[in-house]
């Protein structure tokens, strides 16, 4: 330079440079000030450096140098020489070595926190947290400062641009280049099982700390350059998908998280969120389209996720090429206007590609996606597919609360099936009776569909009207032809869930009535409608009236010969004592020899067998199977149901000593013997709650201590062999009454041979 700029010969000047010592020795210092000097002087020349390999240099040379290189372009800027290329230079020559694996002996991470302290000046520094810290500014007010207050603008003595997007371009170009040297010297995974990712995302994380970062932030950082208007359309030109969807996998520790590498960015867009992104996505794929992800569509991951923010960004998307008549305009409107997330798709389901895609949309509650794909140009919507377990659009809008009648139009506008059954053979019209839907009713009978129409238990929409919908749904069902005649596959009229209907029950058997429906019919149980209401407990005093006004009576018995006062036992105290003050017989008995008294005791149902006892009913009567009375069923806990019929609440409760008593005073007789000869009083003392009780009460009323079975074991030995903490007092009770202890049964076994535990075996021992 000095040769070829004459005019620069004046720096040579021992005088001038620092550094020089008397036998003019040029030191390191010197020669750098001349280098500087030179560089000021050159005015409008250019100087091309080339700079030697840095490995070669000892490291403190090396440090000493790219400081030099730092203050060279300061002065140029200082002195408007133009100093250019320095910067890429050296990136070029380190790009290879910019992602090396992380030494922790060299660098510990206190380095690093200290680091982050020094060249933030203080202003940020390292999260305490024990797993995955951050970096983050030391207060809020430091970033309210460089951000909002354009402090940072100040410094950087720049105004223009979005402060905020740029640095996230710049931190995407970061995440990028990262990843890319990682690429270009580990190469892709493995493979993908699921100890391969394991063992990449271990040795990853330990050698290479950023990585996790670069890769999964990426494209979040597009995204917020996208949406501070910085185009990243370029970026992805050259984006390798494919291997960051397979880096990303790395990273994801469940598997239902990871993606295919068949994955579109779209799909991949809407699934995080990143509705900057999608919006200048070019291409033209539909968010409609089926891949082979989790969520099929990036319409459904958009609305797994809960965004509805990115749901209309994709519909806005569909619009670009649609003419300004069209609807899906007004439907993207009208979709914005509601931005409050509502409920749909759960995030955990999985998309079954042998359903319908309207079967996901329509579980969101709002209608819109659903209008949208129904009415997009591509046929993206088949209404009329019934999966395995036969859910159709139908049922599925109707499980998610949607407005039947609204949906109903909707979807038989745009051409589902009116006769489409789901899997009870339910149609549309069946389910708009059974939700009491008038409009909806009114409409599907507007479109022709079927009035007849059987599900797979042979009921009509007019069913499914009378038993769970409305009045006025089934006058419009009647109004239209309906058959009010009609009987299901288990012989019940409609009037038999009119009678079972918890609500607007008499209003439905008034107006079946006015069309002159059978009273008396049976089903084939041989129930009517009025011993039907009565099995199934809900039966009223006034329904209980209106059918018996009408011809029914409560002196007929079912197919196994039970009475209405006998069903009524699964109905309120009220309904049966009304029965009995109507005259039902209360001592009638079925096929099995039971009477309402004997069923009372049997379930447990005290107040209903106190009112019998006091009504007269006759005590002694006992069914044909085990010989068993009343008085024997009342000292036992366990609750006996050989009936086929459930009375509903019934559970094993406390004995009623109040009934025993009352069974007793009325005349129940106390040894009657069962079939296996066992009377009341061993039932009691080896079964009883309160056997000692209830033995008490049959041995105060004569019961026989000693009386045996056909095995003969008396009653102290079924005391005897119980567990029960009362076999104690009950076996002292019989000792006291006169039991012999050393009775042999028939096997040659005494009472003390049964002996459950030590104390009643004393006793036994000291009675012999």
């Amino acid at each position: 330079m000095l040769q070829q700029l004459p005019r620069l010969h004046s720096l040579l000047d021992p005088g001038l440079i620092l550094g020089i010592s008397e036998n003019h020795d040029w030191s390191v210092e010197a020669l750098r000030t001349l280098f500087e000097q030179t560089l000021e002087g050159l005015r409008d020349s250019s100087v091309v450096v080339f700079i030697d390999a840095l490995d070669e240099c000892d490291e403190s040379e090396i440090r000493s140098m790219v400081s030099s290189f730092k203050n060279l372009g300061n002065l140029s800027a200082a002195e408007g020489v133009s100093f250019q290329g320095h910067d890429q230079d050296i990136i070029s020559y380190l790009d290879k070595y910019a992602t090396c694996k992380w030494d922790r002996d060299e660098i510990p991470e206190d380095a690093v926190g200290n680091f982050i302290l020094s060249s933030s000046k203080g202003l940020a520094e390292v999260t305490r947290a024990k797993q995955d810290p951050t970096v983050q500014f030391i207060h809020e007010s430091v970033r309210d400062f460089l951000l909002k207050d354009n402090g940072l603008r100040v410094i950087l003595l720049d105004t223009s641009g979005d402060l905020s997007a740029e640095s996230h371009d710049q931190l995407k170009k970061c995440c990028f280049q990262y990843t890319q040297s990682y690429w270009k010297e580990n190469g892709l995974p493995a493979g993908d099982s699921k100890h391969q990712l394991l063992e990449t995302r271990v040795l990853a994380e330990y050698e290479f700390h950023f990585l996790r970062y670069a890769v999964q932030n990426i494209l979040y950082h597009a995204n917020a350059a996208e949406e501070g208007h910085i185009n990243q359309t370029r970026f992805f030109g050259s984006f390798p998908l494919a291997n960051w969807i397979q880096h990303n996998n790395v990273f994801q520790d469940k598997e239902v998280r990871r993606h295919t590498t068949g994955a579109s960015l779209l799909y991949l867009l809407a699934e995080y969120n990143f509705r900057g992104l999608i919006e200048s996505h070019q291409g033209s794929q539909s968010c409609f389209d089926i891949e082979g992800e989790r969520y099929g569509a990036p319409i459904l991951a958009a609305m797994a996720t809960g965004s509805r923010p990115t749901v209309w960004k994709l519909l806005k998307r569909e619009t670009r090429d649609e003419p300004a008549t069209s609807r899906l305009h007004s439907l993207c409107d009208e979709y914005k206007m509601e931005q409050r997330r509502k409920s749909g798709p759960w995030r955990d389901f999985k998309y079954n590609p042998k359903w319908s895609l309207l079967h996901y949309i329509l579980q969101d509650q709002d209608l819109v996606v659903a209008s949208f794909a129904m009415t997009y140009p591509q046929a993206y919507a088949n209404m009329n597919f019934r999966t395995h377990g036969g859910e159709t659009v139908f049922s599925v809008a109707d499980q998610q609360g949607h407005d039947f009648f609204a949906v109903v139009k909707l979807l038989v506008d745009n051409g589902a099936n009116t006769e489409l059954p789901d899997k009870h053979g339910r149609t549309p019209l069946c389910r708009a009776a059974q939700k009491g839907n008038a409009a909806a009713v009114a409409f599907l009978l507007s479109r022709g569909a079927n009035i007849e129409h059987n599900s797979v238990h042979g009921q009509t929409p007019l069913f499914y009207g009378t038993l769970e919908g409305n009045e006025e749904s089934m006058r419009l069902l009647i109004s239209a032809g309906a058959n009010v005649a009609t009987t299901d596959h288990f012989g019940q009229t409609l009037l038999f869930h009119a009678a079972c209907r918890s609500t607007d029950s008499e209003a439905k058997i008034h107006l079946l009535v006015a069309q002159a429906v059978d009273i008396l019919k049976v089903n084939n149980s041989g129930d009517t409608a009025l011993t039907w209401s009565l099995k199934k407990g809900k039966a009223t005093k006034t329904i209980l009236q209106l059918l018996i006004d009408h011809g029914d009576t409560i002196y007929r018995t079912d197919s196994l010969g039970r009475t209405p006062l006998m069903l009524a036992l699964n109905c309120h105290l009220s309904i049966f004592k009304e029965l009995i003050d109507m005259g039902a017989e209360i001592d009638s008995v079925d096929n099995e020899g039971h009477s309402p008294l004997l069923v009372a005791v049997k379930v447990k149902a005290w107040d209903q067998a106190h009112l019998l006892i006091e009504s007269g009913a006759c005590t002694d009567v006992f069914d044909t199977l085990t010989k068993r009375t009343a008085l024997s069923y009342a000292v036992t806990p366990r609750m006996f149901d050989r009936l086929t019929f459930v009375y509903p609440g019934r559970r094993p409760t406390n004995l009623n000593y109040d009934v025993v008593e009352a069974l007793l005073i009325h005349g129940a007789a106390v040894d009657v013997a069962d079939v296996s000869g066992r009377t009341p009083l061993s039932d009691a003392a080896q079964y009883g709650i309160r056997k000692t009780d209830f033995s008490r009460l049959l041995l105060d009323h004569g019961a026989d201590v000693n009386r045996a079975d056909d095995t003969g074991t008396t009653p102290l030995s079924y005391a005897a062999v119980s567990y029960d903490p009362e076999a104690q007092n009950c076996v002292q009770l019989l000792l006291y009454r006169g039991a012999i202890p050393d009775i042999v049964d028939g096997i040659g076994n005494t009472a003390l041979s049964y002996a459950a535990t030590d104390t009643v075996r004393a006793l036994l021992s000291i009675s012999l």
